[in-house]
């Protein structure tokens, strides 16, 4: 899977996001604050902002989780530094995201629309995969 981030505002992060090279829907961050995977733990912490900043780019494994917020199964990224429990669920605005990442089927200025309808068709994907055994990864770019 991979994420393309587009449209960068002072609040929030919105773009596309691909599921096996295929436009898949419309995706939603916190701010950029231009983090990367290849900073330290503590160059990260200089800049980051709980709740308030986007995924570092990178390649991230996702897991099965059950989030105890949304009292349900969700995919999670595994090792992001300087974060902890990077969820993939509903939301649809910057407010929403927790520093997580939220998808729909459409987006405006800091928004997607329609995130539960995009979720619905996004989790039986990611969780059949797991099931079967396959790795599955996330880009951010």
């Amino acid at each position: 899977m991979l994420v393309k981030r587009e449209i960068k505002t002072g609040l929030s992060t919105t773009g596309w996001f691909f599921i096996n090279c295929v436009g898949s829907c419309d995706c939603l961050e916190a701010k950029d604050r231009g983090l990367t995977l290849a900073m330290t733990l503590q160059a990260i912490n200089d800049v980051k902002i709980a709740g308030k900043t986007a995924i570092p780019t990178g390649l991230y494994e996702v897991e099965k989780y059950f989030s105890p917020d949304h009292n349900a199964w969700v995919p999670t990224l595994m090792k992001v530094l300087g974060f902890g429990y990077v969820e993939i669920h509903k939301g649809n605005f910057q407010k929403d995201t927790k520093g997580c990442f939220l998808l729909g089927t459409d987006k405006g200025v800091d928004e997607v629309l329609n995130s539960a309808d995009a979720i619905h068709n996004f989790y039986p994907q990611v969780f059949a995969a797991l099931k079967r055994g396959e790795g599955v990864w996330i880009t951010f770019l």
